[in-house]
Parts: structure tokens; sequence; C-alpha cells
């Protein structure tokens, strides 16, 4: 454990409360709580001595380089040393080496911590008008991001098979559990991009401890399979999904329980390549879902028919309407995966070894869920849903109200609570409409900008524009 005095790690901890609206009497204010930060601390097992880059100072740098335009290390450097500057501190060096090596030393697990602390913190405190039906509803979907082609990162996150090395990223696949009510991120894995057990249905199974008894675990096709639906169920889980390609529904089979709305018995299948054995003689001959399909007939969208699969049985519980309604919810997932990647800037990571990049990626999970608690203050203020509010507007506001926040942090209660109110109004504002019928032609204005693609390591390429130019 490290040791630095108790007073400036209660500074560090209110710095970082500070700047994510995380003080006074207002909503989701404990978040981020000062005993949640202590706890995740407590994941850091080697000394650290009482330095400049303390483990919550470099973590509060990591969240603002990964939250800002320029995520370069040497604008992050440059702006704590404008924060000690204006606190009246010594600035420390501009160079990146002291930042870049306490990154290195803080273990991955605990950027895992905290970031998962605020994600669930924001979930347990959602308002119960933004679930469904009284039941919390998780997303999950997979990803891909890019990282440096370093030898490093190709050993343990290898390029696919029509990948050159030197002329392409090295690639990951990520999968990610999200609440549909407040878009927080509950839990997220890491995987190669190819290769057995590496699929997004093995990235759910390593995550789904995170889900509860009662929860609905709303995805794509590739959640209708047998195996896995009968194990959510036996944790107390409904699933809800997209029929498989591999599945035909017949609606004259099974138990009518309206117009294209039936249960029926899935059989076991003759084999599962994800269970040994003996797991698959253990499991049951069949299991009963049930079936419903609706039908798009609006203009300009692909699909005409469309069938959901789910273990809510009882129309009850959910009618078709319900269901159909909440599966085109699941667009949801595409928005909150984009955010996190293209408005945040994580689709090409910056860091060289695999234990940083992964480290990267936690700090852009921390920083999109403290973002989602900001959207959330200001959505119960303004009495909205937090998906009515914009995640870019917000992440705009925020980035430029931080300079003031942290310039009025020794400002009395009253000052600070009527600035975060302003802040929280000026979020709110901004709405995303509601256009689930819009449709847009797949192409773009902007044309080819004029070079040849790489199909050739770059330093081969260099190596023979020098050969030709010394034969000039």
């Amino acid at each position: 454990m490290f040791n630095y005095a108790q007073g400036r790690l209660r500074h560090q901890i209110d710095l970082l409360r500070q700047q994510f609206v995380q003080e006074g009497g207002l909503p989701f204010a404990d978040v981020l709580s000062a005993s949640g930060l202590e706890e995740a601390l407590r994941e850091i097992e080697a000394t650290w001595n009482d330095r400049i880059y303390a483990p919550l100072v470099t973590l509060w740098v990591f969240i603002g380089q990964v939250l800002n335009a320029d995520q370069s290390c040497r604008a992050a450097v440059a702006r704590l040393i404008a924060h000690r500057v204006s606190q009246g501190l010594e600035p420390c060096s501009s160079e990146t080496g002291a930042y870049c090596q306490a990154r290195k030393r803080l273990p991955e697990r605990f950027f895992a911590a905290v970031a998962r602390l605020v994600g669930r913190n924001l979930d347990a405190r959602v308002d119960p008008q933004w679930l469904w039906k009284g039941r919390r509803v998780c997303l999950f979907d997979g990803s891909t991001v890019s990282m440096p082609d370093t030898p490093e990162n190709r050993r343990e996150y290898p390029l696919a098979y029509n990948q050159v090395p030197g002329t392409s990223f090295a690639p990951a696949r990520i999968g990610a559990i999200i609440s549909l009510s407040c878009g927080a991120i509950l839990d997220l894995g890491v995987c190669r991009y190819a290769g057995k057990g590496q699929g997004e249905v093995s990235l759910l199974r390593q995550l789904w401890d995170v889900l509860r008894p009662g929860d609905v675990l709303l995805g794509d096709r590739l959640m209708s399979g047998w195996v896995g639906m009968y194990l959510l169920k036996q944790r107390g889980v409904d699933t809800v999904s997209r029929l498989s390609a591999h599945r035909r529904a017949d609606f004259r089979k099974g138990t009518r329980l309206g117009k294209d709305d039936h249960v029926v018995v899935w059989k076991k299948p003759s084999s599962i390549r994800s269970v040994d054995r003996a797991t698959y003689n253990a499991l049951p001959e069949a299991i009963t879902v049930r079936e419903v399909r609706f039908r798009v007939v609006q203009p300009g969208f692909r699909t005409r028919s469309v069938v959901v699969v789910t273990t809510i049985l009882d129309p009850g519980l959910a009618s078709a309407e319900e269901l159909a309604s909440l599966y085109r919810a699941r667009w949801n997932n595409e928005l909150d995966l984009r955010s996190i990647k293209i408005t945040l800037q994580m689709d090409v990571l910056r860091c060289k070894t695999p234990e940083l990049v992964r480290k990267e990626i936690w700090a852009h999970v921390l920083a999109y869920n403290l973002i989602r608690t900001v959207m959330a203050q200001a959505a119960t203020i303004e009495n909205v849903e937090p998906r009515s509010i914009s995640f870019k507007a917000a992440l705009q506001i925020l980035e430029a109200f931080r300079p003031l926040i942290a310039y009025r942090a020794h400002c009395g209660a009253d000052d600070q609570e009527e600035l975060y109110e302003q802040l929280l109004g000026a979020i709110a504002v901004h709405r995303v409409a509601d256009r689930p019928d819009r449709f847009e032609p797949r192409m773009t204005r902007k044309g080819p900008r004029g070079y040849e693609e790489l199909k050739r390591p770059r330093r081969e390429i260099k190596l023979h524009m020098l050969k030709r130019a010394s034969k000039i």
C-alpha cells in the first residue's frame, strides 16, 4: 500500500470529485464516493511515496487526457502544470517521462475498480421511472478497437488473417454490459479479435455475474443461443433478442398467445461446442421460449419482418407490442458504443503495450461513466430521461466548465452549487429528438484524398524511396 499524508489524500479525492459535480446536495453526488476511491486504492500493492504523480493525481490527469481532443501525454502534463500554478504550487517538469512511469506503475485492476464503481453506483441510484416495467434492462454488444502495431501488442492481440504487419493497426475485441436506463457501463471485457473462445458470447459469459435476478438482457442475434438463454434463465435473468439466422419461426406450432405470438419448445442441439460432454449431458432436453413477430412498414428500412425471441413467457408481463418496443431500444447500445469510441476517441488507442492499452480502455470507460453521471444529474433536475440528453453536448459543456470549476474550488458552498446548477442547466438544454423512423443513404460527399493505400510496411517503402533518390 502506498504511503502519504491523509490530508493530501483528501485533497486529491476532493479535486477528482469537484471536476465531475460530485459535491453538495445535488442528485447522484455520491456516485464517486470517497470511501469507494479509498477502497479502489487498496488494489495498489506497491509502495507509493508522496510525490507529484500520486495515484489519484495520475488518474485525474489520465481522465483529462482521454476527455480532451488532444490526447497526447504532453498536453496532459501541460494541463497538470497549469493546475498546479493556479493553486499556487510549484510547477512540475513538462517532460512526460514521470507521468508515463506513474501510469505504468498503477495496476490495471485499480482503473477497472474505479470505472466499475462509478457505473454500478449510478445504475443503483436511477429513478424507478427510468426502468422498463419496473425491471432493470441491460444491453450487451461487442465492438473492436485498434492499437499501435508494436511487437508487444501484436503478440497478445494478433493481426487478422488478411492484415500485413506494418500496414495495419493491431485489433482487439471489446464487449460491454450497459444499463438501458442511464447508459452506464457496468462491466467490460477485452479479448483477441479472432480465435476459439474470443467471440462476443464468450465475453458475455465472463461478464454476466454483474446481472441480478429479475434483470432483462437485451441483445442482438448472437444472444439467442440455446445454451446462453438457458444458463441466464437459471440465474433469473430473462433475455430479449432477435431470432438467430440459423433458426426459422413457424407460428403454426406451439401454444398460440396472439397473432404472430406463440410459446414454443426448443430441443437441445445435438452438440454444443462451448461446453464439455459432462455439462452437455446435465443440460435439459428442451427449453421453452416465446417468439414474437412484428413488421416494419416504414419505407427506407431494409428489414420488413423481425422475429424476437425471449424467455418472458407470460403475455401479462410483457405484450407483443411492448417486446417489439423494447427490442427497438437496442439501438441505444450502438449509440453508446459510438459515444465511447468516436466521441471519446477510443477507436484507435495510443499505448504501445497490452497492459497500458487495457488501462487506457478503462480510463475511457471511467470518463464515459462520469459524463453519464453528470447527464443523470441534469436529467433529474429537469425531470427528463437521461437518454433524451445529448452525450456530445454534455462532454463539450463539461470540458468548457472544468477550468472554471477548478478556479472556484475554494469559493463557498453556495457559489459552487450555483455554478453546478448553471452547468447542469446548460447540459439539459441540448436534447436528442426521438426520430425512430429516420434513414439516410450510405453515401458521403468526401472523395478520396489522392493517397495510395499502404500495402507494405512503412520502413520498406522508405528504404525503396531512398534507393530511388540515390539513383537520381
